[in-house]
């Protein structure tokens, strides 16, 4: 797996990330949106840069432009709900990729700590031979991205896999080294420090999902 951080420099992507994060900031949920949205959009100019492209001319009203263009099919898809804002970003840039979402929760069985993932609904359309962008705001443990990745690749074979994280976790990167293929490219807007003791990121910024769309039952 190749890894891309891409905070790493100084960019407004920074600011963004900062906003985020901030408790205060954190109470409008339509901001928190929006610049989810934002780091989609720049996440997935920075991913663009590793795509193929091939030689075009363009007719414009005054000769002819020899340039080029996205040769790559793209397919983008969400986990469901929190991935969506991010998701909205990345079709900004990628407007003529195909669409897909799955869903992905930790489901407490003894109500411990102890979770395993359920993936239950996917709508997808094949990437056999495509680029797959897979796309959820936080890494943590990283068993949901496995866990989604073996259920919606189980028989297609994309040509490339790309997951595109706003915050992760040392602990989850670890894992999906140790379970992901070797075609993967993980992108990250900011590496954080650790997980805490029920696997949240720590500092982190709270649970995306309720920060975007309201807490749930």
């Amino acid at each position: 797996m190749t890894l891309h951080y891409i905070s790493e420099n100084n960019s407004i992507l920074n600011h963004f990330l900062a906003q985020i994060r901030d408790v205060t900031i954190q109470k409008d949920s339509m901001r928190f949106r929006k610049n989810i949205e934002r780091i989609g959009e720049i996440m997935a100019y920075e991913l663009s840069k590793t795509l193929q492209y091939k030689a075009i001319d363009v007719t414009t009203p005054l000769g002819i432009k020899h340039t080029t263009t996205l040769a790559d099919s793209v397919v983008l898809c969400s986990i469901l709900r929190a991935g969506l804002a991010l998701h909205t970003g990345f079709m900004t840039i990628f407007d003529d990729a195909e669409n897909g979402f799955v869903s992905a929760y930790r489901h407490h069985p003894n109500n411990d700590a102890f979770f395993e993932i359920l993936v239950e609904y996917q709508a997808a359309p094949s990437f056999e031979n495509k680029n797959l962008i897979l796309i959820d705001p936080m890494l943590a443990t990283g068993q949901s991205i496995v866990a989604v990745l073996n259920k919606l690749h189980l028989e297609q074979k994309p040509k490339e896999i790309h997951i595109a994280v706003v915050i992760a976790a040392p602990e989850g990167i670890t894992y999906l080294e140790e379970n992901l293929p070797a075609n993967c490219h993980l992108w990250v807007a900011a590496l954080d420090e650790k997980l805490n003791e029920k696997n949240y990121i720590i500092p982190g910024l709270g649970d995306a999902g309720d920060l975007a769309y309201g807490s749930k039952l």
